[in-house]
C-alpha cells in the first residue's frame, strides 16, 4: 500500500479502543501507535493489528508524539488521540488542506456528538485558551484539537521541546511565529474508551494548565525580547 500520511497514536493503556481505532484508519493512512508505558497489551495487539509500534519509555503526551514523529516517513504525519474519542474517518478532513497545499497546519476542532463528550471543565479550559492564543497570535484559533496535520519536514523544522502536555501548544504557538498558514475544520468528538488520563479528569485538565500557562509565559517573553 501506498502510505501518504502516517497518523501517530500516543498510547497510554489504551487495548480496548484501539481495535476500532485501527480498524477506521483510512486507505493509503499508517497507524505508528506509540507505546508509552502500557501495562494492558496495547502494543502487542496493535501490532497484532498491523499498526506500526514505537516504543516511548519517558512518560509524556508530548514525549510520545515526538517519537512518532520521529518514526514517520510519509511526507504527511498527523496526529490523533487513541482512546476513540476522534474517529479516524475524519482524518481526510484534516489532511485535506495540507495535500492541496492550502494550509501549513490544521487543526480538528472538536465538535462534540453527545452532551457527555466533552467535560465541562475541560470545555472551559480549551475555550480561555483559545481566547488567549487569539490575542496572542492573531489566529483565528477556536480549538487546540489534538487531531491536527502538517507536513513532516515542516514539523521536524520546528524543532519542538516541550515531552508533557504542552507539546501541542508549543507546536501551535512556534508555527504562528513562522507565519504558518494555519486552518481549522471541524471533526467529531465522542467520549473516550476507558479511563481519560488528561483533560478528562480535573487533575489531569490542571496538569496541562500549568504546563501550557509555562509555556505561554516562555513564548511572550520570547517575543517581548525579540522586540526589545
Amino acid at each position: 500500500m501506498n502510505i501518504r500520511v502516517d497518523v501517530v497514536l500516543p498510547c497510554l493503556n489504551e487495548a480496548q479502543a484501539l481495535p476500532w481505532i485501527l480498524e477506521r484508519m483510512p486507505a493509503g493512512y499508517r497507524a505508528i501507535v506509540v507505546d508509552n508505558g502500557s501495562t494492558d497489551g496495547s502494543a502487542d495487539l496493535a501490532r497484532i493489528l498491523g499498526a506500526h509500534v514505537v516504543y516511548e519509555s519517558r512518560r509524556g503526551f508530548g514525549a510520545a508524539a515526538h517519537a512518532g514523529l520521529l518514526a514517520a516517513t510519509a511526507p504527511i504525519v498527523a496526529f490523533c488521540d487513541a482512546d476513540a474519542s476522534m474517529d479516524p474517518r475524519d482524518l481526510p478532513l484534516v489532511v485535506g488542506p495540507i495535500s492541496a497545499d492550502e494550509a501549513d497546519l490544521v487543526l480538528g476542532r472538536r465538535r462534540p456528538t453527545t452532551r457527555n463528550a466533552w467535560p465541562p471543565h475541560a470545555r472551559l479550559a480549551n475555550t480561555y485558551l483559545s481566547w488567549r492564543l487569539r490575542r496572542i497570535t492573531g489566529v483565528n484559533i477556536h480549538d487546540l484539537g489534538p487531531m491536527r496535520a502538517a507536513r513532516r519536514d515542516h514539523l521536524l523544522a520546528l524543532d519542538l521541546h516541550d515531552r508533557r502536555s504542552g507539546y501541542p501548544l508549543e507546536m501551535f504557538l512556534d508555527a504562528a511565529a513562522a507565519n504558518w498558514r494555519i486552518r481549522e475544520v471541524d471533526t467529531g468528538y465522542a467520549p473516550r474508551v476507558g479511563r481519560s488520563k488528561v483533560t478528562g479528569t480535573v487533575r489531569g485538565t490542571l496538569t496541562a494548565i500549568r504546563d501550557m500557562s509555562a509555556l505561554l509565559r516562555t513564548d511572550r517573553l520570547g517575543r517581548s525580547e525579540a522586540r526589545s
